[in-house]
């Protein structure tokens, strides 16, 4: 899976891939934080005090996640376990429906009421939570204890940040109605 950037030509690896799909949550909920309007109920990055219970849920939790996301990467990169072809296609397309399911929590944490977009929130966990599953079913059944930990870290870790996210969209689509 390497190649290079359609816009600039730049070579990259699957490698990198990898590491910026783990480290992308962690990068883009602060930046949600400190660009959203002002109109948005969202709570501002600076006023931590302010926070939400929620919010602080999915800080730890998002924390966690990415945390073991690296020591994983580490642990293949330094390694561990080798990665197969078609397993780091399979991981990398789970990681990157990441995008769109941010997307759509973005839209419901703002502009758009919840329901308006809950289905499409709906379909992309599952479909994400169905290659989560091929992934570990298909090809990690050789892990060893601290690969298996770092996985369900990662994984659930996200998951939890993502019921957080969804919790605090439906609450507040109750306060708004």
């Amino acid at each position: 899976m390497d190649g290079s950037c359609v816009l600039c030509g730049t070579k990259y690896s699957a490698l990198v891939l990898s590491l910026l799909a783990v480290l992308t949550p962690a990068l883009a909920m602060p930046l949600l934080l400190w660009l959203a309007p002002s109109t948005w109920s969202l709570p501002r990055l600076a006023a931590l005090g302010s926070w939400p219970a929620a919010f602080w849920v999915m800080a730890i939790a998002g924390i966690l996640a990415t945390v073991a996301g690296v020591l994983d990467w580490r642990f293949h990169r330094d390694g561990g376990r080798p990665i197969a072809r078609a397993e780091r296609r399979a991981e990398l397309l789970a990681l990157s429906l990441g995008v769109p399911l941010f997307t759509l929590l973005t839209l419901a944490s703002g502009p758009l009421p919840l329901r308006s977009v809950l289905v499409p929130i709906v379909g992309v966990a599952l479909a994400m939570t169905a290659l989560i599953v091929f992934d570990e079913v298909r090809f990690h059944r050789s892990c060893g204890r601290y690969e298996t930990l770092l996985h369900r870290l990662l994984v659930g870790g996200n998951g939890i940040a993502f019921l957080a996210w969804l919790a605090w969209c439906a609450q507040r689509d109750v306060g708004h109605a």
